[in-house]
């Protein structure tokens, strides 16, 4: 997964962002569109999305709540990295600021706590999260799969530390129960089930690989020891 140059740029985005049309307040609406297909084809491009949010900041006038929170959004999906903390910091001040009248500041602030959450491996309090207010569903409605790309990211990451795990945890971890867990670790994920253990294949990441520690010591290195040795004792 590169979300930072993604093979599925196309031509004129790749234009925009290697080129001055980066500093042009039209390219806004192309960056704009790029994003929604974006999240409705399950793809991120944190380079062309980093563009916009910088566009908005020369251009203020041309802002859009939805359009930050998308970002911030199909950042989450690209963890463990730096794209979500990356994003927020082009986001100006003014809209981080809490404010009565103003949506976006709350959005933004449970937003990072999902990415706290992620971060940290903590998968099991994130969909807790999750399902702790409506908002979230309303923040994360315009990407599609959001819960699917969640899960096969966290089944990634665990089957590079993983051989075999047990059942109940992995459906904590991937906010499933039942069935529908069973149906992911086998038909998604590829993994074994037998019984209430989950065996995960052996790949280069969760091999156990066998290391050598060498010491190449000559003999002048030695005598140099043994000299020091017998000076200090005379």
């Amino acid at each position: 997964m590169d979300s930072e140059d993604p093979q599925e740029r196309p031509e004129d985005i790749i234009n925009i962002i290697n080129g001055l049309e980066r500093y042009n307040p039209e390219a806004v609406g192309n960056l704009e569109d790029y994003l929604r297909h974006q999240c409705e084809n399950r793809y991120t491009d944190s380079n062309a999305n980093r563009t916009l949010l910088k566009l908005y900041q020369l251009n203020p006038e041309r802002v859009k709540d939805e359009v930050i929170t998308n970002i911030l959004v199909k950042a989450l999906t690209c963890f463990p990295s730096p794209q979500f903390v990356l994003a927020l910091h082009l986001i100006p001040p003014s809209l981080l600021a809490p404010n009565p009248r103003a949506e976006l500041p709350e959005a933004i602030a449970k937003l990072r706590e999902l990415n706290n959450q992620l971060q940290g491996a903590q998968y099991a309090r994130f969909w807790a999260t999750l399902d702790s207010d409506d908002l979230y569903a309303d923040l994360t409605t315009d990407i599609d799969g959001f819960e699917e790309l969640i899960r096969v990211r966290i089944a990634t990451l665990i089957s590079h530390a993983y051989r075999e795990i047990e059942l109940p945890v992995l459906e904590q971890w991937l906010g499933l129960e039942g069935q529908a867990a069973l149906k992911f670790v086998v038909e998604t994920a590829g993994w074994k089930v037998d019984g209430n253990v989950v065996t995960i294949p052996k790949n280069p990441e969760n091999e156990a690989k066998k290391s050598e520690v060498r010491e190449d010591v000559n003999l002048d290195m030695f005598s140099r020891v043994i000299k020091r040795a017998w000076e200090e004792t005379a």
